[in-house]
């Protein structure tokens, strides 16, 4: 068996307070006096049901990791360890998510928060010999109008290179807000040409997809899992070319599917659609990039040829320069002349 973290691979689905280490967050809630949930600290991973209840839980308790950021310093904390941990795993492409209205009041406005993320952007890349750009997210929980106002300060930072603002997205509870009502801010971004990268798909079904897919214009689709239960909707994803950014962990965790094994990925892929994996929030579902692929793996029973087609795929639908793609490509091929070992 190849070693998968020497596999060449694009993150293109880490939120920024998910990416953080459980020994960052105690560190920084006792670093400003914290008190933390204890399920924040636990060993186990985050796992509730698909419903209101499940995703309040959830969200409180991405919400006090997030209260646990303060200060550049922890700002930038946060990126150096994400770009670390990313290298470790063998991705040489990172591209992490942030709401800059979140950290704000903490360094003097949203313009000096996405300022400060783009700068340790490309510092803590250049430190772990990976590129990493940023998405600049919305939240569903917000007015529409405050999605208007990080879409032109978005556009202001766009780029497709290291320490850049490559896409524009729309996260939190899909049930929230009207999805419509937000395709102003991606048309603004869009003309800016940041990529459009809303979550859609994953606590909602194929409707909901279809619903993003009309008024969004994405790109790539954070999570759009669900779209395997439409054979129509899945069909008009692969047609329009839409990235997938599949996060297996979080599905389980968040009780849309009972088990890795239940996630289907396999039908996805089998349809033809383009699958980067992603790891989402690996602080609540103590799940990294890495291990999505060894799930994929050992429990979904996908074999070196096929990883190294869903490691193609997520760099092929990341924003890298051709350059950039070229030769993590070559790696991809490199890891696949390389001979397994032996598992016995």
């Amino acid at each position: 068996m190849r070693d998968l973290a020497k596999l060449p691979k694009a993150h293109l689905h880490l939120h920024f307070t998910g990416s953080m280490r459980p020994s960052t967050l105690a560190d920084l809630a006792a670093q400003h006096g914290v008190r933390l949930p204890s399920a924040l600290l636990d060993d186990d991973p985050l796992k509730v049901p698909a419903d209101e209840r499940g995703w309040f839980r959830f969200q409180r308790l991405y919400d006090a990791a997030r209260a646990c950021v303060r200060s550049e310093a922890d700002m930038r904390r946060i990126v150096t360890e994400a770009a670390a941990d990313d290298a470790a795993e063998g991705s040489g492409r990172l591209e992490i998510q942030v709401d800059p209205t979140s950290y704000a009041p903490f360094v003097g406005g949203i313009t000096p928060a996405i300022e400060i993320v783009l700068d340790a952007a490309r510092q803590a890349g250049d430190a772990a010999g990976i590129e990493v750009a940023v998405v600049v997210a919305a939240s569903r929980m917000r007015h529409p109008l405050d999605a208007r106002t990080l879409a032109r300060l978005a556009a202001r930072y766009a780029g497709d290179g290291h320490g850049e603002v490559i896409g524009f997205g729309l996260s939190n509870d899909e049930r929230r807000g009207e999805t419509a009502e937000f395709g102003p801010a991606f048309a603004i971004a869009r003309r800016a040409g940041l990529a459009s990268v809303p979550h859609g798909g994953e606590l909602l079904g194929p409707a909901h997809v279809e619903a993003v897919v009309d008024s969004l214009v994405p790109d790539r689709l954070g999570h759009g899992i669900r779209s395997a239960e439409d054979p129509r909707v899945l069909e008009r994803v692969v047609d329009d070319g839409i990235a997938l950014e599949v996060c297996p962990a979080s599905n389980v965790s968040l009780g849309v599917y009972r088990s890795p094994a239940d996630v289907p990925l396999r039908a996805l892929v089998d349809a033809g659609a383009t699958v980067a994996l992603g790891a989402d929030d690996p602080l609540l579902f103590r799940s990294r990039l890495l291990a999505q692929y060894e799930d994929a793996r050992t429990v979904l029973g996908f074999s070196d040829d096929e990883l190294a087609d869903l490691a193609r795929s997520s760099i092929r639908a990341s924003r890298a320069s051709d350059t950039t793609k070229r030769g993590l490509l070559a790696g991809v091929d490199d890891w696949l002349a390389t001979p397994a070992r032996s598992s016995g």
